[in-house]
């Protein structure tokens, strides 16, 4: 049986508190699971893909305990950097971060270790990556650059290089290369999604990790270092804010944001700046976010640092007056589906003036129309569309991915209908 989401004509007014990062939480996850001891996780986001990271690390000998009740948490007791043989292949589902990263990590052991996923998972591109770790000591095979790939250990540090197409490459090696035998040096070219790096080198500082950098460009990691137990606080998801964010701004509604930190290093937190020059009156108070819907105009916008953000920000812009340019996104291309294409087949489907191109996509003022279009087992596609459904005359049903937003907002469909929104999931 396949889940299939109905979205009607209507707007989003009220509250709401977003789940935690998913990218703050996987970071957290493998540091508590690389570290001697006891750390404590709070407000983790608890999705498909985080507990393919908590399965992932669990293979490799780290154990877990979830807490619930006002602040619920992972207690995380960690290997201490000795990672157990596992023998069978370790399954990361769609979690291409829980891949990039547990690749370059399991490298550490002494142990040969293979992983895999799903269909989408073995089209993500890991060569850079498997070469860098090979360079820096460890044994590599994988399927023409991709999963099932093996890794077999140990890493022991070195000169190495890595592709910056996807930031996801070199914070793998930026969180493996402290526990290598040798100190290491990673060249990075074409960096991407820059503000993801941020992130992982303050996981690191936080964590006394010694390095040194010139810019984004190179990297020079100490050997031998280790990882200590940490209690932490997982801030809200920009990424995830960003949905109840444009469906606010395009559907003329008024809602608070909860749980988020502007002064926290997601890049997509940019998106309340965007929507703001847009036209969306954005206000940061105590309580939260202030997100008010209003005339939307276009605009152009590089979204190199925010690739997430593209599949909303594609349906303000047919919401928006004028042409609405999103570009220098070709990485876009590489996540889940190739958002780009996805967005512009599925938006035309509704009635869009919408026009792909390599790097990005082009969108003019489009009077949406309810249609039968498909999610491409994307959850970041499928909560684009069903803002599109929103604001689009008639219904709109989504195929092939609805059950794909519990990789990062699992109450998505429960949270939109209590701010107003006429969806539901059915049965097909």
């Amino acid at each position: 049986m396949s889940s299939e989401i109905r979205i009607r004509e209507s707007a989003v007014n009220g509250e709401i508190m977003v789940p935690g990062s998913k990218s703050h939480t996987i970071r957290a996850l493998v540091i508590a699971g690389l570290a001697g001891g006891v750390s404590e996780i709070r407000r983790p986001l608890i999705s498909g893909d985080t507990a393919s990271c908590i399965t992932a690390l669990e293979a490799l000998g780290v154990s877990f305990e979830r807490g619930e009740g006002a602040i619920p948490f992972l207690r995380v007791t960690g290997c201490g950097g000795q990672l157990k043989k596992y023998e069978k292949t370790i399954d990361v589902g769609n979690s291409g971060t829980t891949l990039r990263i547990l690749t370059a990590v399991a490298a550490l052991s002494g142990y040969t270790t293979r992983f895999d996923g799903d269909e989408s998972i073995r089209k993500r591109p890991m060569q850079s990556l498997l070469s860098a770790i090979h360079e820096l000591g460890a044994g590599v095979k994988s399927n023409s650059g991709h999963a099932p790939l093996s890794v077999s250990g140990p890493l022991r540090g070195g000169k190495t290089m890595t592709d910056g197409i996807t930031s996801q490459f070199l914070t793998a090696l930026l969180l493996a290369c402290p526990l290598a035998e040798k100190d290491s040096v990673i060249e990075v070219f074409d960096l991407h999604e820059k503000p993801y790096i941020e992130m992982t080198l303050k996981w690191l500082n936080d964590q006394k990790i010694v390095y040194a950098r010139k810019g984004y460009s190179q990297f020079q990691i100490k050997g031998g270092q280790r990882y200590f137990p940490f209690t932490a606080i997982i801030p809200g998801d920009f990424s995830t804010a960003t949905f109840p964010l444009v469906a606010a701004a395009v559907t003329g509604g008024k809602i608070v944001i909860k749980g988020l930190d502007m002064n926290d290093s997601q890049g997509d937190k940019m998106v309340f700046k965007i929507l703001n020059q847009m036209g969306a009156a954005v206000t940061d108070r105590p309580d939260g976010i202030s997100v008010a819907g209003g005339h939307l105009e276009g605009g152009e916008f590089d979204l190199d640092d925010i690739p997430d953000s593209l599949p909303a920000l594609a349906v303000a812009g047919c919401a928006a007056e004028g042409e609405t340019r999103l570009i220098n996104v070709e990485q876009a291309r590489l996540k889940e589906s190739d958002r780009i294409m996805a967005m512009c087949t599925e938006l035309r489907k509704m009635g869009a003036d919408i026009r792909e191109l390599d790097h990005g996509i082009t969108i003019r003022t489009s009077e949406l129309k309810g249609a039968y279009v498909n999610g491409h087992g994307d959850h970041r596609i499928v909560m684009a569309l069903s803002i599109a459904g929103m604001i689009a005359s008639g219904e709109t049903v989504i195929a092939n991915g609805a059950e794909t937003v519990k990789i990062t907002y699992p109450a998505f469909v429960e949270d939109f209908r209590n701010l107003g929104a006429d969806i539901c999931t059915i049965e097909r």
